[in-house]
């Protein structure tokens, strides 16, 4: 296996899920574990050592560290992925600064000298880059092996010590040759071998499950989206009747949601409880803009209706994946809180203290769920569904949540999501939708000047959520969605194209 040190990097998982890939089995630990806490957690034999990223600076008196005797008493191989880079860098005696040109997203990489990192990689790259120190003098015995467009140190090593050091992360989709990169590593210089694969896990997790139900009844609330469909049919197979799934309707669905979940589920053979709870939801949401509290009140009223309907809750099952983990509260080291997420409301927490909930997925991403629902004979149009926030529309739409600004919302999602299938390119896309903006834009409408409302139209390209870049899709299909968008709904005047990456953004806008 190989062992992550983790920084608190939003991209942590990401490691591992780039070497599961490889069909070699991946853990996490947390920076502060020592090492004979990482032997006794080891399920297998270590063969390598990867150092994640993280937001702090080592620069920092109170940065996260570990010291490089301990490092190097593992006797196996090291990478070093951004933070993990400067770490090692300061550790062996190397110079560090904080960068006067900081480095995001996309960036040119030129490979200056051989590497066994490098193998089959091309000299010129685009990898992505998130940092604000650099190593401006590598430690002795250091060899420099990449830079980047900015004259910028991006890799460095010291083979005879089996040491790789890399500024970039390699994990990300958007990084090219990343994962060959990453089987440079694990194979070339770990000398590691695969036996890990999606099949192993699910046969793994239903011994656990069962272990941990027993008798009890499992309720489990479901969306009709990937993870909870996948969960559902997933829990079925291996419980039968002990699955209590219940569909709520928070009245921020998209059109028509509600019948189109219902009937998926009846096509898989999964009878689902429904509860219509719209009216509560848009009283609860009345009058509130921000959009954390928008998500703790949604939070909260979901778990008010759900636990009603659900009434003693001896197990609670929930779709969680790994992005909806990290982005609240690192599980395993220091990352940082980017959003609050609805199934990590503090009454889900105190379930979780109780042992009362079953999370199976939450190491997974959501290409893997995907993978898995293949495996579970789901069909393709439930699979391929784009992503859709636990808070649904109430994200999208910047400022007060009302029934009037929803109908408008949910006609120009349609809209788009209509003509991305209708033009074969849905399919394509990670996730497209439509935001309603708070500000109003002035048009002409009938020879008249008029303010009215603003739709921003987003569509992304992406692999597992962590990284996404905007998708390029054509002006004339763009013209056609926007044309439609303004003459189909009262009181829209403008549309736009979100062209921003994640990084910098978050694909959702609130």
């Amino acid at each position: 296996m190989i062992a992550i040190i983790d920084f608190g990097s939003q991209y942590t998982q990401l490691i591992a899920r780039r070497i599961r890939e490889l069909g070699v089995y991946a853990e996490i630990f947390p920076y502060s574990v020592s090492k004979e806490e990482i032997f006794r957690s080891a399920k297998e034999e270590i063969e390598g050592l990867i150092l994640s990223g993280g937001p702090a600076s080592v620069l920092s008196e109170d940065s996260p560290k570990v010291s490089l005797e301990i490092v190097k008493s593992f006797n196996v191989p090291i990478l070093g992925i951004c933070y993990g880079m400067q770490l090692l860098s300061y550790l062996n005696g190397g110079k560090l600064e904080r960068s006067v040109f900081r480095e995001y997203g996309y960036t040119q990489l030129k490979i200056i000298s051989d590497s066994v990192l490098f193998k089959e990689v091309p000299r010129d790259i685009v990898v992505w880059m998130s940092h604000g120190d650099s190593v401006v003098k590598p430690p002795e015995n250091f060899t420099v092996t990449s830079i980047t467009e900015n004259n910028i140190i991006a890799s460095i090593e010291n083979s005879s010590e089996k040491i790789y050091l890399v500024q970039f992360h390699p994990e990300v989709h958007h990084t090219q040759y990343g994962k060959i990169i990453l089987k440079n590593f694990v194979f070339g210089i770990c000398n590691a071998t695969g036996s890990w694969t999606l099949e192993k896990f699910m046969k793994e997790e239903e011994g656990i499950i069962k272990n941990k139900v027993g008798k009890k009844k499992v309720m489990m609330a479901v969306s009709g989206g990937v993870d909870s469909t996948v969960m559902a049919v997933y829990l079925k197979r291996i419980l039968g009747n002990q699955l209590l799934p219940i569909f709520v309707n928070t009245g921020l669905l998209r059109l028509n949601e509600e019948d189109e979940v219902i009937n998926n589920f009846k096509s898989l053979g999964i009878d689902v409880k429904y509860v219509n709870a719209s009216d509560e939801f848009l009283l609860a949401l009345k009058g509130v803009k921000d959009p954390e509290e928008k998500r703790k009140i949604i939070g909260r009223k979901f778990v008010e209706v759900f636990f009603k309907e659900a009434k003693d809750i001896e197990i609670l099952a929930q779709g969680t994946l790994y992005p909806d983990v990290i982005e609240t509260s690192s599980v395993k080291g220091p990352s940082v809180t980017i959003k609050t997420h609805h199934n990590r409301v503090p009454e889900i927490r105190k379930l979780e203290k109780e042992g009362k909930i079953l999370e199976p997925f939450k190491f997974l991403f959501k290409d893997e769920v995907r993978a898995l629902g293949k495996i579970l004979g789901i069909p393709n149009k439930i699979i391929n569904r784009h992503p859709f926030p636990g808070p649904g529309l109430a994200v999208r739409i910047i400022g007060e949540i009302t029934k009037e600004k929803l109908d408008i919302l949910r006609k120009a999602d349609n809209i788009f999501i209509e003509e991305l299938k209708r033009d074969n390119i849905y399919d394509e896309i990670w996730q497209a939708f439509a935001v309603l903006l708070s500000d109003k834009a002035v048009g002409v409408m009938g020879d008249e000047r008029s303010y009215g409302n603003v739709i921003v139209l987003r569509a992304v390209t992406s692999a597992d959520g962590m990284t996404a870049d905007w998708a390029r899709l054509p002006y004339e299909f763009l013209n056609s969605v926007a044309n439609r968008i303004i003459r189909e709904i009262h009181g829209v005047t403008r549309v736009s194209y979100d062209i921003t990456s994640k990084p910098p953004a978050t694909i959702e806008w609130e």
